[in-house]
Protein backbone atom coordinates (compact mmCIF):
# COMPACT_ATOMS: atom_id res chain seq x y z
CA UNK A 1 0.00 0.00 0.00
CA UNK A 2 1.32 3.58 -1.11
CA UNK A 3 1.64 5.88 1.76
CA UNK A 4 2.84 9.34 1.58
CA UNK A 5 6.81 10.46 1.77
CA UNK A 6 6.67 13.82 1.55
CA UNK A 7 4.09 16.38 -0.39
CA UNK A 8 3.89 15.28 -3.73
CA UNK A 9 6.09 11.86 -3.26
CA UNK A 10 4.05 8.64 -2.61
CA UNK A 11 6.15 5.62 -1.58
CA UNK A 12 5.55 2.21 -0.42
CA UNK A 13 7.45 -0.07 2.50
CA UNK A 14 9.45 -2.76 1.09
CA UNK A 15 11.65 -5.63 3.57
CA UNK A 16 14.64 -7.37 3.34
CA UNK A 17 15.42 -11.30 3.82
CA UNK A 18 16.21 -10.11 7.69
CA UNK A 19 12.45 -8.99 8.21
CA UNK A 20 10.68 -12.40 7.11
CA UNK A 21 9.88 -15.58 8.67
CA UNK A 22 8.48 -18.97 6.81
CA UNK A 23 5.92 -20.03 8.81
CA UNK A 24 4.84 -23.78 9.01
CA UNK A 25 1.89 -25.01 8.69
CA UNK A 26 -0.37 -28.42 9.03
CA UNK A 27 1.74 -30.57 6.88
CA UNK A 28 5.47 -31.92 6.73
CA UNK A 29 7.14 -33.68 4.95
CA UNK A 30 10.00 -36.28 5.43
CA UNK A 31 13.22 -34.21 4.19
CA UNK A 32 14.74 -37.10 2.41
CA UNK A 33 11.85 -36.72 0.52
CA UNK A 34 11.54 -33.22 -1.31
CA UNK A 35 12.69 -32.25 -4.23
CA UNK A 36 15.18 -29.17 -4.86
CA UNK A 37 16.10 -29.47 -8.02
CA UNK A 38 15.23 -26.93 -11.00
CA UNK A 39 16.35 -26.19 -14.76
CA UNK A 40 17.99 -22.79 -16.01
CA UNK A 41 18.39 -23.01 -20.06
CA UNK A 42 17.32 -26.47 -20.44
CA UNK A 43 19.99 -27.72 -17.74
CA UNK A 44 18.57 -29.31 -14.70
CA UNK A 45 20.28 -29.06 -11.45
CA UNK A 46 20.05 -31.02 -8.07
CA UNK A 47 20.98 -27.76 -6.33
CA UNK A 48 19.13 -24.43 -6.86
CA UNK A 49 22.34 -22.34 -6.09
CA UNK A 50 25.07 -20.92 -8.84
CA UNK A 51 28.14 -19.08 -7.80
CA UNK A 52 28.65 -15.42 -8.63
CA UNK A 53 30.23 -14.63 -11.93
CA UNK A 54 33.12 -13.04 -9.44
CA UNK A 55 36.91 -13.70 -9.92
CA UNK A 56 37.23 -15.03 -5.92
CA UNK A 57 34.51 -17.00 -6.66
CA UNK A 58 34.76 -19.20 -9.99
CA UNK A 59 37.94 -19.76 -11.90
CA UNK A 60 37.80 -22.96 -14.30
CA UNK A 61 37.78 -25.29 -11.10
CA UNK A 62 35.42 -23.92 -9.50
CA UNK A 63 32.99 -24.01 -12.48
CA UNK A 64 34.31 -27.98 -12.86
CA UNK A 65 33.81 -28.52 -9.49
CA UNK A 66 30.03 -26.74 -8.84
CA UNK A 67 29.20 -28.73 -11.57
CA UNK A 68 29.94 -32.01 -10.16
CA UNK A 69 28.26 -31.55 -6.72
CA UNK A 70 24.73 -30.50 -8.58
CA UNK A 71 25.17 -27.02 -8.54
CA UNK A 72 26.26 -24.30 -11.52
CA UNK A 73 29.52 -21.68 -11.81
CA UNK A 74 29.37 -18.79 -14.17
CA UNK A 75 32.71 -17.42 -15.10
CA UNK A 76 33.41 -13.82 -15.44
CA UNK A 77 34.67 -13.07 -19.23
CA UNK A 78 35.20 -9.17 -17.86
CA UNK A 79 37.93 -10.29 -15.22
CA UNK A 80 41.37 -11.89 -14.74
CA UNK A 81 40.83 -14.76 -16.40
CA UNK A 82 40.51 -13.77 -19.69
CA UNK A 83 43.14 -10.78 -19.38
CA UNK A 84 45.73 -13.06 -18.13
CA UNK A 85 47.00 -16.47 -19.59
CA UNK A 86 48.07 -17.34 -15.62
CA UNK A 87 45.49 -15.58 -13.28
CA UNK A 88 47.15 -17.12 -10.18
CA UNK A 89 50.22 -14.72 -9.54
CA UNK A 90 47.49 -11.78 -10.54
CA UNK A 91 45.23 -13.23 -7.52
CA UNK A 92 47.99 -13.82 -5.33
CA UNK A 93 48.76 -10.29 -5.39
CA UNK A 94 44.86 -8.69 -5.03
CA UNK A 95 45.21 -11.54 -1.58
CA UNK A 96 48.42 -9.91 -0.48
CA UNK A 97 48.09 -6.15 -1.09
CA UNK A 98 46.98 -3.65 2.06
CA UNK A 99 43.33 -1.95 2.40
CA UNK A 100 44.31 1.20 1.43
CA UNK A 101 45.74 0.34 -1.71
CA UNK A 102 43.51 -2.35 -2.97
CA UNK A 103 41.28 -0.34 -5.23
CA UNK A 104 44.34 1.58 -7.44
CA UNK A 105 46.10 -2.04 -7.31
CA UNK A 106 42.64 -3.59 -9.09
CA UNK A 107 41.92 -0.58 -11.38
CA UNK A 108 45.37 -0.90 -12.89
CA UNK A 109 45.21 -4.98 -12.84
CA UNK A 110 42.02 -4.87 -14.73
CA UNK A 111 43.41 -1.92 -17.38
CA UNK A 112 45.05 -5.10 -19.02
CA UNK A 113 43.01 -5.84 -22.07
CA UNK A 114 40.36 -8.60 -22.59
CA UNK A 115 42.02 -11.63 -24.73
CA UNK A 116 39.70 -12.95 -27.22
CA UNK A 117 41.27 -16.08 -26.87
CA UNK A 118 41.52 -16.88 -23.64
CA UNK A 119 37.68 -17.00 -23.60
CA UNK A 120 37.61 -19.33 -25.92
CA UNK A 121 40.48 -21.09 -24.48
CA UNK A 122 38.71 -20.97 -20.86
CA UNK A 123 35.27 -22.48 -22.06
CA UNK A 124 37.19 -25.52 -23.37
CA UNK A 125 39.43 -25.81 -20.20
CA UNK A 126 35.78 -26.07 -18.55
CA UNK A 127 34.01 -28.33 -21.12
CA UNK A 128 36.95 -30.93 -21.16
CA UNK A 129 36.48 -31.51 -17.61
CA UNK A 130 33.44 -31.99 -18.02
CA UNK A 131 32.08 -29.06 -16.11
CA UNK A 132 28.88 -26.42 -17.57
CA UNK A 133 30.45 -23.37 -18.94
CA UNK A 134 28.66 -20.67 -18.22
CA UNK A 135 30.00 -17.35 -18.79
CA UNK A 136 28.89 -13.73 -18.07
CA UNK A 137 29.55 -10.16 -19.06
CA UNK A 138 28.35 -6.52 -18.66
CA UNK A 139 26.58 -5.21 -22.10
CA UNK A 140 29.20 -3.66 -23.47
CA UNK A 141 31.54 -6.57 -23.90
CA UNK A 142 28.70 -9.08 -24.71
CA UNK A 143 28.23 -7.59 -27.58
CA UNK A 144 32.27 -8.03 -28.73
CA UNK A 145 32.46 -11.68 -27.09
CA UNK A 146 29.67 -13.27 -26.64
CA UNK A 147 29.65 -14.88 -30.18
CA UNK A 148 33.17 -16.31 -29.35
CA UNK A 149 31.89 -17.48 -26.43
CA UNK A 150 28.43 -18.86 -27.82
CA UNK A 151 30.87 -20.77 -30.87
CA UNK A 152 33.22 -22.23 -28.30
CA UNK A 153 30.23 -24.21 -26.55
CA UNK A 154 29.09 -22.19 -23.82
CA UNK A 155 25.69 -23.67 -22.19
CA UNK A 156 24.30 -20.11 -21.79
CA UNK A 157 25.22 -16.91 -21.65
CA UNK A 158 24.60 -14.19 -19.08
CA UNK A 159 24.53 -10.27 -19.94
CA UNK A 160 24.92 -8.42 -16.06
CA UNK A 161 25.26 -5.04 -14.98
CA UNK A 162 23.92 -3.01 -11.87
CA UNK A 163 20.79 -2.93 -13.71
CA UNK A 164 19.79 -4.01 -17.18
CA UNK A 165 16.60 -2.57 -19.02
CA UNK A 166 15.35 -2.89 -22.59
CA UNK A 167 15.00 0.84 -22.60
CA UNK A 168 18.37 2.11 -22.81
CA UNK A 169 19.63 5.60 -23.85
CA UNK A 170 23.08 6.16 -24.95
CA UNK A 171 25.20 8.01 -26.73
CA UNK A 172 26.17 5.22 -28.66
CA UNK A 173 23.87 2.24 -29.87
CA UNK A 174 22.96 0.09 -27.21
CA UNK A 175 23.10 -3.28 -27.17
CA UNK A 176 19.57 -4.85 -28.24
CA UNK A 177 18.69 -7.01 -25.73
CA UNK A 178 15.67 -8.73 -27.81
CA UNK A 179 17.93 -9.35 -30.67
CA UNK A 180 20.65 -10.19 -28.67
CA UNK A 181 18.38 -12.91 -26.85
CA UNK A 182 17.35 -13.68 -30.41
CA UNK A 183 20.18 -14.40 -32.85
CA UNK A 184 23.22 -15.56 -30.09
CA UNK A 185 22.38 -19.07 -30.63
CA UNK A 186 22.28 -20.52 -26.98
CA UNK A 187 20.69 -19.31 -24.01
CA UNK A 188 20.62 -15.68 -22.32
CA UNK A 189 20.32 -14.92 -18.53
CA UNK A 190 19.79 -10.69 -18.03
CA UNK A 191 20.10 -9.37 -14.78
CA UNK A 192 20.26 -7.13 -12.48
CA UNK A 193 16.34 -5.88 -12.15
CA UNK A 194 14.35 -5.19 -8.86
CA UNK A 195 10.90 -4.53 -10.25
CA UNK A 196 8.07 -6.23 -11.61
CA UNK A 197 7.86 -4.13 -14.75
CA UNK A 198 11.42 -4.61 -15.95
CA UNK A 199 10.96 -8.63 -14.96
CA UNK A 200 8.34 -8.76 -17.53
CA UNK A 201 9.94 -6.23 -19.80
CA UNK A 202 13.10 -8.42 -19.66
CA UNK A 203 11.35 -11.80 -20.37
CA UNK A 204 9.19 -10.49 -23.53
CA UNK A 205 12.79 -9.91 -24.39
CA UNK A 206 13.63 -13.22 -24.70
CA UNK A 207 15.61 -13.96 -21.31
CA UNK A 208 16.08 -17.49 -20.12
CA UNK A 209 16.10 -16.71 -16.96
CA UNK A 210 15.89 -13.39 -14.90
CA UNK A 211 18.17 -12.65 -12.05
CA UNK A 212 16.68 -9.80 -9.24
CA UNK A 213 18.84 -7.64 -7.18
CA UNK A 214 20.78 -4.64 -6.48
CA UNK A 215 23.53 -3.84 -4.02
CA UNK A 216 22.61 -6.22 -1.30
CA UNK A 217 26.22 -8.50 -2.01
CA UNK A 218 28.47 -8.51 0.67
CA UNK A 219 31.46 -6.79 -1.59
CA UNK A 220 28.79 -4.41 -3.43
CA UNK A 221 28.52 -0.67 -2.57
CA UNK A 222 26.32 0.63 -5.05
CA UNK A 223 23.35 1.03 -2.20
CA UNK A 224 26.09 3.31 -0.69
CA UNK A 225 27.51 5.29 -3.62
CA UNK A 226 24.57 5.20 -5.62
CA UNK A 227 21.41 4.82 -3.37
CA UNK A 228 19.65 2.76 -5.44
CA UNK A 229 18.30 -0.81 -4.74
CA UNK A 230 14.73 -2.46 -2.90
CA UNK A 231 15.21 -5.16 -0.22
CA UNK A 232 15.43 -8.57 -1.78
CA UNK A 233 12.50 -10.03 -0.06
CA UNK A 234 9.97 -7.20 -1.68
CA UNK A 235 12.21 -7.28 -4.97
CA UNK A 236 11.61 -11.01 -5.20
CA UNK A 237 8.00 -11.05 -5.09
CA UNK A 238 7.37 -8.11 -6.91
CA UNK A 239 9.61 -10.41 -10.19
CA UNK A 240 8.19 -13.48 -9.64
CA UNK A 241 4.97 -12.32 -9.70
CA UNK A 242 6.08 -11.24 -13.27
CA UNK A 243 7.19 -14.56 -13.99
CA UNK A 244 3.54 -16.15 -13.74
CA UNK A 245 2.13 -13.25 -15.76
CA UNK A 246 4.26 -13.88 -17.98
CA UNK A 247 3.83 -17.48 -18.21
CA UNK A 248 0.28 -17.17 -18.38
CA UNK A 249 0.34 -15.11 -21.13
CA UNK A 250 3.60 -16.98 -23.57
CA UNK A 251 3.23 -20.59 -21.93
CA UNK A 252 7.15 -20.23 -21.14
CA UNK A 253 8.39 -20.34 -17.51
CA UNK A 254 11.28 -18.28 -17.26
CA UNK A 255 13.11 -18.69 -13.91
CA UNK A 256 13.93 -15.92 -11.23
CA UNK A 257 17.19 -16.06 -9.47
CA UNK A 258 17.72 -14.45 -6.66
CA UNK A 259 21.43 -12.55 -6.64
CA UNK A 260 22.99 -11.06 -3.62
CA UNK A 261 23.11 -10.21 0.22
CA UNK A 262 22.54 -14.62 0.64
CA UNK A 263 24.48 -15.52 3.21
CA UNK A 264 23.00 -18.42 5.37
CA UNK A 265 20.48 -21.58 5.09
CA UNK A 266 18.23 -19.70 5.81
CA UNK A 267 18.80 -16.54 3.15
CA UNK A 268 18.16 -19.43 0.43
CA UNK A 269 14.98 -20.60 2.15
CA UNK A 270 13.14 -17.50 2.04
CA UNK A 271 14.46 -16.34 -0.80
CA UNK A 272 12.76 -19.33 -2.53
CA UNK A 273 9.77 -18.42 -0.45
CA UNK A 274 9.22 -15.38 -1.80
CA UNK A 275 9.29 -16.96 -5.10
CA UNK A 276 12.86 -17.24 -6.68
CA UNK A 277 13.25 -20.75 -8.15
CA UNK A 278 17.63 -20.46 -7.19
CA UNK A 279 19.76 -17.98 -5.83
CA UNK A 280 23.10 -16.84 -7.02
CA UNK A 281 25.53 -16.48 -4.24
CA UNK A 282 29.54 -14.99 -4.00
CA UNK A 283 31.08 -14.77 -0.46
CA UNK A 284 29.44 -17.80 0.76
CA UNK A 285 31.11 -19.61 -2.15
CA UNK A 286 34.07 -17.63 -1.68
CA UNK A 287 34.88 -19.20 1.74
CA UNK A 288 35.65 -22.50 0.07
CA UNK A 289 39.04 -23.79 -0.09
CA UNK A 290 38.92 -24.50 -3.93
CA UNK A 291 37.55 -20.79 -4.44
CA UNK A 292 40.58 -18.40 -6.58
CA UNK A 293 40.07 -15.58 -3.92
CA UNK A 294 42.53 -17.10 -1.38
CA UNK A 295 40.04 -16.12 1.09
CA UNK A 296 38.70 -12.77 -0.42
CA UNK A 297 36.14 -11.48 -2.10
CA UNK A 298 35.28 -8.56 -4.34
CA UNK A 299 32.38 -6.80 -6.44
CA UNK A 300 32.73 -7.02 -9.98
CA UNK A 301 32.33 -2.76 -10.25
CA UNK A 302 35.38 -2.83 -7.82
CA UNK A 303 38.03 -2.50 -10.59
CA UNK A 304 35.98 0.43 -12.32
CA UNK A 305 38.24 3.37 -13.26
CA UNK A 306 35.96 5.64 -12.93
CA UNK A 307 33.65 5.17 -9.65
CA UNK A 308 33.99 1.79 -7.94
CA UNK A 309 31.23 0.41 -6.83
CA UNK A 310 32.29 -2.17 -5.06
CA UNK A 311 35.26 -3.30 -2.62
CA UNK A 312 37.56 -6.37 -1.42
CA UNK A 313 35.92 -8.04 1.87
CA UNK A 314 38.18 -10.69 4.02
CA UNK A 315 35.62 -14.03 4.22
CA UNK A 316 38.28 -16.08 5.03
CA UNK A 317 38.05 -20.18 4.14
CA UNK A 318 35.95 -22.05 5.72
CA UNK A 319 35.74 -25.31 4.60
CA UNK A 320 35.62 -27.77 1.18
CA UNK A 321 32.92 -26.80 -1.35
CA UNK A 322 31.56 -30.05 -0.83
CA UNK A 323 30.99 -28.98 3.04
CA UNK A 324 29.42 -25.67 2.17
CA UNK A 325 27.16 -26.94 -0.28
CA UNK A 326 26.18 -30.49 0.74
CA UNK A 327 28.11 -30.90 4.23
CA UNK A 328 28.29 -32.49 6.51
CA UNK A 329 28.71 -28.92 8.24
CA UNK A 330 31.63 -27.64 10.23
CA UNK A 331 29.69 -24.43 11.01
CA UNK A 332 26.95 -23.71 13.40
CA UNK A 333 26.22 -20.25 12.20
CA UNK A 334 23.84 -21.52 8.96
CA UNK A 335 26.95 -21.30 5.88
CA UNK A 336 27.79 -24.23 5.59
CA UNK A 337 25.40 -27.87 4.12
CA UNK A 338 22.92 -25.37 2.15
CA UNK A 339 21.76 -28.27 0.66
CA UNK A 340 20.46 -30.01 3.90
CA UNK A 341 19.29 -26.58 4.94
CA UNK A 342 17.18 -25.86 2.39
CA UNK A 343 15.85 -29.68 2.26
CA UNK A 344 14.93 -29.26 6.17
CA UNK A 345 13.67 -25.84 5.71
CA UNK A 346 11.03 -27.40 2.73
CA UNK A 347 10.41 -30.28 4.70
CA UNK A 348 9.48 -28.30 8.09
CA UNK A 349 7.06 -26.24 6.03
CA UNK A 350 5.76 -29.35 4.39
CA UNK A 351 7.12 -28.65 0.66
CA UNK A 352 7.82 -31.25 -1.49
CA UNK A 353 9.02 -28.91 -4.68
CA UNK A 354 10.45 -25.84 -5.35
CA UNK A 355 7.27 -24.83 -6.51
CA UNK A 356 5.63 -25.49 -3.43
CA UNK A 357 8.31 -23.77 -1.18
CA UNK A 358 7.28 -20.81 -3.52
CA UNK A 359 4.04 -21.00 -2.00
CA UNK A 360 4.36 -21.34 1.88
CA UNK A 361 3.28 -18.38 4.13
CA UNK A 362 5.68 -15.60 5.01
CA UNK A 363 5.29 -13.33 7.77
CA UNK A 364 6.79 -9.70 8.44
CA UNK A 365 9.15 -10.69 11.28
CA UNK A 366 11.79 -7.58 12.24
CA UNK A 367 12.89 -9.80 15.80
CA UNK A 368 13.48 -13.37 13.92
CA UNK A 369 17.35 -12.83 14.06
CA UNK A 370 17.74 -11.59 17.67
CA UNK A 371 14.76 -12.76 19.54
CA UNK A 372 15.85 -14.83 22.36
CA UNK A 373 19.46 -14.90 21.01
CA UNK A 374 20.91 -12.66 24.18
CA UNK A 375 23.77 -15.33 24.71
CA UNK A 376 24.41 -16.11 21.34
CA UNK A 377 24.82 -12.26 20.80
CA UNK A 378 26.90 -12.39 23.95
CA UNK A 379 29.10 -14.81 22.98
CA UNK A 380 29.66 -14.36 19.48
CA UNK A 381 28.17 -17.88 18.89
CA UNK A 382 26.06 -19.55 16.22
CA UNK A 383 23.54 -16.66 14.92
CA UNK A 384 25.51 -13.74 17.31
CA UNK A 385 29.04 -14.07 14.66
Amino acid sequence: MEQQLGLGKMTRRAYGLDEIALCPTGRTVDPQLVDTSWTIAGIPREIPIVASAMDGVVDVGMAVRLTQLGALGVLNLDGIQTRYEDPAPILDKIARVGTEECVPLMQHLYSQPIQPELISQRIREIKDQGGIAAVSSVPATAAKYAHLAAEAGAAFYVVQATVVSTQHVSATPPLNLKDFCENLGIPVILGNCVTYEVTLALMRAGAAGVLVGIGPGAACTSRGVLGVGVPQATAIADCAYAREVYAQESGRYVPIIADGGLVTGGDVCKSIACGADAVMMGSPIARAAEAPGRGFHWGMATPSPVLPRGTRIRVGTTGTLTEILRGPAKLDDGTHNFLGALQTSMGTLGAQTIREMQQVPVVIAPSLLTEGKVYQKAQQLGMGK
